[in-house]
């Protein structure tokens, strides 16, 4: 187990009056060390923390003047303090094990810890669930929780998660919701797998054991052209609409008995079906947007103004991974925002890319050697006026064509990305690389504008490694929103 590090302290905080350094390694607080950020959140809560602290070869006591509840004003190098709970499960479904070589490790990450779930949104499937694991989650309030379920026949679920602990571990799930902790659900459905008569009878399962879950998505199969095993297949036109068919007559049962839809099916079976999308009344307040359920609705609302209020992407685990290196590496300080880290506002924060405002147009990037096809470096400034490119995947253009058709802008384009990297069913936004990215402006024209949703970034990075800046266009990077695409566009008027 490593202490947390000190990364930054916040000018004029609790922590830098006590005299806390960038550097130092926090051995305990008020005599206890820390497994992880959410322990270490409880114990800084309290007033006048006294902390154990290593600089160098030395080792100090600082006692921490503060009230309780106020932030101790310190960033600390990791979420977790203690070892990454793995998961041992080998599901074929499993998107880490149809990514190809040579990617940055977080990426390859595999976990299946419950601290993860609750910090930031992580699915656990609760095969290494334990006894001092539901203590400690009811003892300290760690709802919400994201649970994997994919079937609730136990024979189904060992198949689908090539584990014999598959099927007994949903015994926590019951214990969860026997104390009170808000669960969501998910299926990952494979066809000829598990939908179909498995489906059916796992949300049946589902109102007969579980009747207590917040929500329960069902998604389909991501398979990418790296995929190696014989039973993944894409989803069929046909499977799709059934799949839709199955929630939807389970939602009218669950509306029956429980007064709430309780299960939705994700937007891309609607896009894949042809069908149109539910109202966004049906979504119930759109508990599973992170998981691509209702997310067109919500950017429908938000893009005609009709949402009070936005929702966007949040900042997940493979963020934080990839933050531990490089806000070490860069010594990243505190803003005006207040605290940036883990131990504050961290938790399911959401995406900080803020749009250049209307008299600050990005400045001019050079192409890249590796990203932009060898091309030669272009840097034009977007004149006033120019027209607009939306760069998004296949899925997000089948949602943004309607929309941006709606404004009778001919100034305005929606310029789908192929995911040429991932290959295979790969369509959402999120998953777009540099490499793809690049394909498409390299023969698009110089000087118009070109809008890029955040959703694709990672601390500043595509998957592949690639940054905004290495695009053989300029772009602007604005939130994931439809509220945040409206008003990028309205700075260009027609």
């Amino acid at each position: 187990m490593s202490a947390p590090r000190v990364l930054a302290v916040a000018p004029g905080s609790p922590a830098a009056s006590a005299g806390v350094e960038v550097g130092d390694e926090i051995l305990t607080v008020d005599g206890e060390s820390p497994r992880d950020v959410i322990r270490w959140t409880w114990l800084t809560d309290e007033p006048d923390p006294v902390l154990e602290v290593r600089r160098g070869g030395l080792e100090l006591t600082l006692t921490v003047p503060k009230a309780p509840g106020q932030k101790l004003g310190v960033d600390v190098h990791s979420a977790l303090f203690d070892q990454l709970r793995t998961c041992d499960n080998h599901c074929e479904f499993c998107f880490i094990y149809q990514l190809p070589a040579g990617l940055r490790k977080s990426l390859y990450l595999k976990d299946d810890d419950y601290r993860l779930s609750f910090l930031y949104g992580n699915f656990t499937t609760l095969t290494r669930f334990t006894e001092a694991d539901l203590e400690r989650v009811v003892t300290e309030g760690l709802s919400p929780l994201n649970v994997s379920i994919h079937a609730a026949d136990a024979a189904a679920r060992n198949d689908l998660l090539r584990n014999r602990r598959g099927g007994p571990s949903l015994r926590w799930l019951r214990a969860l919701l026997d104390h009170g902790v808000e669960v969501h659900g998910q299926v990952v459905c494979c066809p000829g797998l598990n939908d179909g008569p498995v489906l059916d009878r796992t949300l049946a399962g589902v109102l007969d054991r579980f009747p207590e879950l917040a929500s329960l998505c069902v998604v389909p199969l991501g398979i990418s052209r790296y995929n190696t095993e014989p039973r993944m297949r894409a989803t069929s036109t046909a499977e799709a609409a059934a799949v839709i068919d199955c929630v939807e007559s389970w939602q009218s049962t669950y509306v029956e008995v429980l007064g709430h839809r309780l299960v939705f099916a994700a937007d891309e079976y609607y896009l894949l079906a042809g069908r149109p999308f539910p109202s966004a009344a049906a979504y119930e307040g759109f508990a599973m947007h992170e998981d691509g359920v209702g997310m067109a609705r919500t950017f429908e609302a938000e893009f005609t103004g009709a949402a009070d209020e936005v929702t966007r992407p949040r900042s997940g685990f493979f963020a934080w991974a990839d933050g531990t290196t490089e806000q070490a590496e860069t010594g990243r300080r505190y803003e005006a925002a207040g605290d940036l880290g883990a131990p504050a506002d961290g938790y399911r924060a959401v995406r900080t890319a803020v749009p250049p405002g209307p008299d600050e147009p990005p400045p001019p990037r050079p192409a890249a050697g590796g990203a932009g096809g060898g091309g030669v470096a272009v840097a034009v400034r977007p004149r006033s006026g120019a027209p607009v490119g939306i760069l998004t995947g296949e899925a997000g253009a089948a949602v943004l064509t309607p929309l941006i058709r709606s404004l009778d802008r001919p100034d305005v384009r929606v310029l789908p990305v192929a995911n040429e990297f991932f290959g295979g069913t790969t369509s959402v936004t999120g998953l777009l690389v540099g490499a793809d990215v690049s394909r498409v402006l390299a023969a698009e024209p110089v000087g118009h504008r070109y809008l890029l949703p955040d959703v694709c970034l990672s601390g500043g990075r595509f998957l592949d490694g690639a940054t905004p800046a290495q695009l053989p266009r300029p772009v602007e990077v604005i939130p994931t929103d439809g509220a945040a695409l409206r008003r990028a566009l309205e700075r260009t008027s027609p």
